[in-house]
């Protein structure tokens, strides 16, 4: 495939670095005190009828229209519970997504995605550990495959101009400021969204002197779902897989949607958005959480069975010991072994802690979590499919479980053995 660079885009670097982790679900709130309740946030609007639909599109503006009777806008405090009480729609607010920084007195939500290094802007190793576990090789110097195949990362955006990812991007869309996707926008202030993109398929660069991925030759859908704070609108993450999907069928090409982000509860918007890019043949990688190491803490959409939950591995003193992290989020130990893939399993593990990766000033940075693993399997995904194009999703998915090795637990119940409820089927590699 004939890749297209897109616009370059100005980074703002802040004074402060932002500590990106694995995206847990609030409740949208809103202040109906002192503003007369006038205060606007989001809602799902669902009409019993289609004609009704239109009816209501006339009262309000739609910003995204994700099923055939439904479409999300914002109102306010008043319109909304004026509209709870109209028999002919079924209102909900639009739950809130975002990336949680270590330390906060949060209950659940406190979480252990945390930067290790100072970022720098120079690569200070071309072959980063988990690339070497996953291809299964400690002399490699370099990575290859993904051809043909896209990457859409759903996250905080992605530094397109950083020198190791400039090559592979053909698509940068932003989906959280407008009703339609703004092309040529998709700029990463958070540094998250440039970690996973470079996990994925960073090339090394021009002059081959800075970081690989799994699939370097894989084409990447960058996708602006969250701010630059970490925090968005499950409507426009449902709105970003639903557009990935069409754009796939549209082009006829093979394409891996690659969520790093989730919730603890699920939400109706995501999960039928996945079902539906499930549905058109699209692979759906999600991270399982960093809610370990309690069973039954997978987050959504990787807890969904049309995803693939992946879990985090660390590497025990760097000797090719590999272990579920503590951190990691685990499924339920009373389906582990049926070699069933249910809501709520863990599938797939790959490295997740220290990991190093391109970062969204233009350099690098080392980051542990769930989402760090989940760039992992999305770049063996593509480099299988690759070689393979006549797979389908599901046997792509098969594939993948077939590859995956047994690693231990930390903390928990010794060796994995099949399906595991912190492993899943194991650490899957390229060999």
């Amino acid at each position: 495939m004939k890749k297209m660079k897109s616009t370059l885009l100005s980074l703002l670097i802040a004074g402060s670095v932002i500590n990106p982790v694995y995206a847990t679900a609030m409740n949208s709130e809103d202040s109906s005190g002192n503003d007369g309740g006038q205060e606007k946030f989001r809602v799902y609007v669902e009409a019993n009828k289609k004609s009704e639909k239109s009816t209501l599109k006339t009262q309000y503006s739609a910003r995204w229209e994700l099923t055939e009777n439904g479409f999300s806008t914002d109102m306010n405090e008043k319109q909304f519970e004026a509209l709870q009480k109209n028999k002919n729609f079924t209102v909900t607010k639009v739950p809130i997504v975002t990336l949680d920084t270590i330390g906060l007195e949060d209950d659940s939500m406190v979480e252990n995605e945390t930067l290790d290094l100072v970022t720098s802007l120079r690569a200070s190793q071309q072959i980063p550990w988990g690339i070497k576990a996953i291809y299964n090789n400690d002399t490699l110097t370099s990575t290859t495959g993904g051809s043909g195949i896209n990457i859409a990362v759903l996250d905080t955006g992605v530094n397109t101009s950083h020198p190791d990812l400039v090559n592979n991007v053909e698509q940068c869309k932003d989906f959280t400021g407008a009703t339609t996707p703004i092309n040529n926008s998709c700029t990463d202030r958070n540094g998250h969204g440039t970690h996973v993109a470079g996990t994925a398929l960073a090339d090394g660069g021009s002059d081959q002197a800075g970081i690989y991925g799994v699939a370097p030759d894989a084409d990447l859908w960058a996708y602006k779902v969250l701010l630059d704070s970490g925090s968005g609108y499950s409507d426009d993450i449902a709105a970003a897989i639903r557009h990935a999907a069409d754009q796939a069928t549209a082009t006829g090409t093979k394409t891996i949607i690659s969520m790093s982000l989730g919730s603890s509860a699920n939400n109706s918007l995501i999960s039928s958005a996945v079902n539906y890019a499930y549905s058109k043949g699209v692979l759906i990688v999600a991270a399982a959480g960093n809610s370990g190491y309690a069973q039954g803490t997978i987050g959504y959409p990787g807890a969904l069975p049309n995803a693939i939950a992946v879990a985090a591995l660390e590497n025990v003193q760097q000797n090719g010991t590999y272990r579920v992290a503590d951190y990691s989020s685990r499924g339920y130990i009373s389906t582990a072994g049926d070699y069933v893939i249910q809501e709520g399993d863990i599938e797939i593990s790959a490295p997740g802690s220290s990991v190093y990766s391109t970062w969204y000033n233009g350099g690098y940075n080392t980051i542990s979590g769930t989402s760090m693993a989940t760039p992992h399997v999305s770049g063996l995904a593509a480099k299988i499919w690759a070689e393979n194009p006549s797979l389908s999703n599901t046997q792509l998915r098969s594939n993948l479980q077939a590859r995956a090795k047994s690693v231990d637990i930390k903390g928990g119940y010794g060796a994995a053995i099949g399906d595991d409820y912190a492993s899943g089927f194991g650490f899957a590699r390229v060999q």
